[in-house]
């Protein structure tokens, strides 16, 4: 589990916000327990990753802003149909 995540839960759904620095292994056993959204720094720009319900997902074009990413995510998620 990673430790130290942030959250913006202004709106549904919520996604947690990963520390630099944590690997994409940490990633992928953290969405496997907790099936939660999360927003990844990955070599300065950010990526989503979320559980499909067999594997980890990511989509990797999110830019550099932080609150963009954020937004471009979540829409991301809810055009997919994920609540």
């Amino acid at each position: 589990m990673i430790s130290d995540l942030d959250y913006d839960d202004t709106e549904s759904p919520a996604i947690g916000i990963t520390p630099e620095g944590v690997s994409w292994d940490e990633v992928r056993d953290h969405i496997k327990i907790q099936h939660a959204p999360l927003l990844v720094l990955d070599g300065g720009q950010y990526a989503g990753a979320w559980w499909t319900g067999t594997a980890l997902a990511v989509e990797p074009d999110l830019g550099d802003d932080l609150d963009a990413a954020i937004g471009g995510f979540r829409q991301f998620l809810l055009d997919r149909g994920e609540t």
